[in-house]
């Protein structure tokens, strides 16, 4: 059985950051909110607030986590290229997932997650090899470059959306 944890794996950085795995990740950026959008259609709210697995969160909750968890990556780049390395501050998700916000309905999380990846992609689009070479601070990982910070992202979109593709799966829903 695989680990419900970690539906398509664990991320593991690429050994090397080509233009082709770099347009790979950014496509896949783009398609997240599709994807999401897609992978909770048509569930009732008792399904939306079921938990992906035993301790986990409940598909609302993934749902909501998206956009703040993108909101904050997106201002990381956003700092990292008006600044020089900036140090950024990471943030407690698992309480983020506890307040209230996250028990609103998911059409509002789903419709920031949509604008703000239509933001990203551009964003992403438009930077030179200059900017590709740019980093951040993070106070765990040390000096994180633009690109491994876009395959992360990617994979994440994938994961929590897979997250709900496979309790969908598993519940025959």
């Amino acid at each position: 059985m695989s680990d419900q944890r970690f539906p398509i794996g664990k991320f593991h950085p690429p050994a090397a950051y080509t233009l082709e795995l770099r347009n790979q990740h950014i496509n896949e950026i783009s398609q997240t909110p599709h994807l999401l959008r897609q992978a909770i259609s048509g569930l009732t709210d008792p399904q939306l607030d079921t938990p992906y697995r035993d301790g986990g969160w409940t598909v609302r909750q993934v749902v909501h986590h998206l956009p703040d968890s993108h909101m904050n990556s997106y201002i990381r780049f956003k700092l990292a290229l008006t600044e020089d390395n900036p140090a950024i501050k990471p943030y407690a998700e698992d309480l983020w997932a506890e307040l209230a916000d996250s028990k609103l309905p998911v059409e509002g999380s789903l419709r920031t997650l949509e604008l703000l990846h239509e933001r990203w992609v551009v964003l992403l689009q438009s930077m030179d090899e200059a900017a590709w070479k740019r980093t951040f601070k993070h106070p765990a990982m040390g000096d994180v470059a633009l690109p491994m910070a876009t395959a992360l992202y990617a994979w994440h979109g994938l994961h929590h959306t897979a997250h709900v593709t496979s309790l969908r799966a598993r519940m025959g829903w």
